[in-house]
C-alpha cells in the first residue's frame, strides 16, 4: 500500500470538511492507496497528465480532492476543496498545477 503525501495546505483543508464529507473522502483516498480506483473521480488534465479528483457528494455540498497516484513513492494529495459552482474555480485550479509543478521538479 503507497503512502499518502499532502501537499501545502491540503490536509488541514480536508480536515476543515464536514465529518461526513472528511469520512468518504479518507475512505476513497485509502481504495487510491491500495490500487483501486474511486468510486467517483474524473481526470485532470488541465493539472497535469495522470492528475485526478475525486468527487462526494453529501447533504451539505460537493467535496472535491486532486492527486496524482502514479508515481511510486506515495499518492500526492494536491488540493482539497468544497465545491460551489458547476465550474471548478480558477483558484483551485491554479492551486493545484502549482503544486504539480512544484512535485514535478521534485521528482527530476
Amino acid at each position: 500500500m503507497k503512502d499518502i503525501e499532502f501537499l501545502g495546505n491540503s490536509l488541514d483543508d480536508l480536515r476543515s470538511f464536514p465529518a461526513i464529507a472528511k469520512r468518504l473522502c479518507g475512505f476513497e483516498l485509502f481504495k487510491v492507496q491500495e490500487g483501486r480506483e474511486p468510486s467517483d473521480w474524473k481526470p485532470m488534465p488541465t493539472v497535469g497528465p495522470s492528475v485526478r479528483e475525486i468527487r462526494v457528494r453529501e447533504r451539505s455540498g460537493a467535496y472535491r480532492v486532486i492527486y496524482l497516484a502514479t508515481l511510486k513513492d506515495a499518492v500526492f494529495v494536491l488540493h482539497c476543496f468544497a465545491k460551489k459552482s458547476a465550474k471548478t474555480p480558477r483558484d483551485d485550479l491554479d492551486i493545484a498545477k502549482m503544486r504539480y509543478k512544484e512535485l514535478m521538479r521534485r521528482a527530476e
